[in-house]
């Protein structure tokens, strides 16, 4: 929002966050994993911030950043799927579709100077194989097995790249969620952002 006397007003820092999201790929299928604070500045403000969010029947979405950034992503990709539905065509837009369009959205708005402030993972299950794919306010892209947002990049990904090593790259559904709850502990007693809440999707 702007005024006559301000000209055009952009966000400049994020105001109610969210910490980090962490994400793993396992044998059939992938998983993601939030806590559910909503933090303004420094004060814990809201602990049941739902951060992972459905897109379709085949793709997740998970945020850590700016809340409000990421109401508005939701509600993007919800008039995208209602648009797909409504082509009645037959398909419908599997996870690494809906990750490029919102890598596109997320390049478009940092070209304009006005980024939306989060960090994102979009994971989903589509013609037998799992995807996870990360994407930020820069626009840059890149997908893997194993993926972390916020504080998770530093703290969490080690613990989560030694044990996919020592399993050698094959986990069972719990095996991924011991592994992504022990290392959302390692969070929670490292990060001044987090809370001992978690919100899990596969």
């Amino acid at each position: 929002a702007g005024s006559s006397e301000n000209g055009k007003q952009h966000t400049l820092d994020p105001i109610v966050t969210g910490a980090s999201v962490l994400g793993v790929k396992y044998t059939g299928g992938v998983m993601l994993m939030a806590d559910t604070l909503g933090s303004y500045g420094s004060l814990a403000r809201f602990c049941d911030v739902e951060r992972i969010r459905q897109v379709n029947d085949t793709t997740i979405v998970a945020c850590s950043g700016e809340y409000s950034d990421l109401q508005y992503i939701d509600d993007l990709l919800h008039t995208l799927v209602v648009e797909d539905y409504a082509e009645d065509d037959g398909a419908s837009l599997n996870p690494e579709e809906i990750f490029h369009y919102l890598s596109r959205v997320m390049y478009n708005r940092r070209s304009k100077v006005n980024p939306l402030w989060n960090q994102a993972i979009v994971a989903g299950f589509a013609d037998g194989k799992p995807f996870l794919g990360y994407t930020d306010l820069y626009g840059s892209t890149f997908e893997d097995n194993l993926l972390a947002t916020g504080f998770g990049q530093y703290l969490a990904m080690p613990l989560m790249r030694k044990a996919v090593e020592e399993n050698e790259g094959k986990m069972s559904a719990d095996e991924a969620k011991a592994l992504l709850e022990e290392s959302m502990r390692v969070l929670f007693y490292r990060d001044g952002r987090t809370i001992n809440k978690f919100q899990t999707a596969n």
